[in-house]
C-alpha cells in the first residue's frame, strides 16, 4: 500500500548514510528516517540494513531503537525486520504480558500461509530458544492451550479443493459439540487445526445453509469460546476481521496504537488496500482520515505513510 520509490531511484548506500545523518546532531531526524524507510518494500528495507551493517558495523534496528521511541519506534521497527522475525517478535511480546492477546497468535497461525508460518517458527526458535508452541503450552490452560497449540502447530493444505460430503459431516459435527450439550471440545479442535481454509470455508458454508445462521451467533460466553470465534473469523474472513480489529483500535475510547500498527505493518505489503476499502464501505471513513482524526505527530505521518496517504 505505501508508495515505493523506483528501482532506478534507490540506492541502499545512501539510504543508509542519509539515516545515519539523520541519526546524528542534537537531535532526531525523525522525518527523514520516515521518508526513506516508509517509501521502501521488503526487498529494499533488507538492502538498506545490509548496507548500513558494512558500512557502520552496527544493526540499523539498534540505531532505531537508539534514536526513536514510542509508538514511533516500534512500528518503525516492526516495519524494518523481515516478516517472518516480525511475527516471531509479536507472538513473543504477547506470550510474555501478564494479560496476552491471543489475537496475535490466532492472526499468525490462521491467517498466514503455510509455508509463512513454518517460517515464523523457525524464526521464533532461532531467536527464544524454545519452540513457538512450547511456549504457547506454558502461557495457556485447557481447552485455549489445545485449540491455540492445535492451529499453531498445523501446516494446512493451501489448495482450493475441497470435499462437500466431509463439510457436511463437519458441519453437523461442529453445531452438535458447539451448541449441543456435549461439552466435549476435542472435534472442534481437530476439525479446526487441520483442515485447509478451504475446506472450512465450505463447511461454514454449508452449516449457515443447513441451520440459517453463521456458525459463531449464539456462541456461549468463556475464554475458549471468545479465542473459538476469533479463529474462525480469521479463517473465513481475513481481511472483514482485519477492518474489524482497525475500527476497535481507532474507534475505542483510549486508542490502540499496538493493534492500529500490527494490522498495517502486516498487511502493507499484502492486502491493505483491500482492508481499507472494506474499512470505509462499512464505517463511512477511510482508514486514513480516521487515522489523521485521532493521531498525530511522527507516528501519524509514519501510519500514513505505510498507508499511502503521506500528509507533508
Amino acid at each position: 500500500m505505501t508508495t515505493i520509490i523506483s528501482p532506478k531511484q534507490f540506492s541502499p548506500v545512501e539510504d543508509a548514510e542519509n539515516i545515519r545523518k539523520a541519526c546524528q546532531g542534537w537531535g532526531t531526524d525523525e522525518k527523514a528516517i520516515i521518508s526513506i524507510l516508509g517509501h521502501r518494500n521488503l526487498f529494499q528495507r533488507k538492502l538498506v540494513r545490509l548496507a548500513f551493517q558494512e558500512i557502520y558495523h552496527q544493526d540499523l534496528l539498534q540505531q532505531l531503537k537508539c534514536e526513536l521511541s514510542g509508538n514511533l519506534e516500534r512500528a518503525v521497527s516492526l516495519w524494518t525486520l523481515d516478516p517472518a522475525d516480525r511475527d516471531a517478535v509479536l507472538a513473543n511480546e504477547t506470550l510474555q504480558k501478564s494479560d496476552p492477546d491471543y489475537r496475535v497468535i490466532i492472526e499468525i497461525a490462521c491467517i498466514r500461509s503455510p509455508e509463512d508460518l513454518l517460517a515464523v517458527k523457525r524464526a521464533y526458535k532461532f531467536r527464544y530458544k524454545h519452540s513457538l508452541e512450547e511456549d504457547l503450552a506454558s502461557s495457556t490452560t485447557a481447552d485455549i492451550r489445545k485449540l491455540l497449540v492445535g492451529v499453531t502447530s498445523a501446516y494446512r493444505y493451501d489448495g482450493d479443493e475441497f470435499d462437500e460430503t466431509v463439510a457436511q459431516t463437519e458441519a453437523s459435527t461442529l453445531h452438535q459439540e458447539i451448541h449441543g450439550k456435549a461439552f466435549n471440545n476435542e472435534e472442534v479442535i481437530r476439525i479446526l487445526s487441520t483442515r485447509s481454509q478451504a475446506q472450512l470455508n465450505a463447511t461454514f458454508n454449508i452449516y449457515k445453509d443447513i441451520y440459517g445462521h453463521s456458525i459463531t451467533k449464539g456462541f456461549p460466553d468463556g475464554d475458549y469460546f471468545s479465542t473459538l470465534r476469533t479463529v474462525i473469523r480469521c479463517i473465513r474472513d481475513p481481511k472483514k476481521y482485519f477492518a474489524k480489529v482497525l475500527r476497535s483500535a481507532i474507534n475505542m475510547e483510549e486508542t490502540n496504537e499496538d493493534a492500529l500498527s500490527r494490522v498495517i505493518v502486516t498487511r502493507a505489503e499484502k492486502d491493505l488496500k483491500d482492508i481499507k476499502e472494506l474499512y470505509l464501505k462499512r464505517n463511512n471513513i477511510s482508514v486514513d482520515e480516521a487515522v489523521a482524526r485521532e493521531w498525530s505527530g511522527d507516528y501519524k505521518t509514519f501510519i500514513l505513510a505505510l498507508l499511502g496517504a503521506d500528509q507533508n
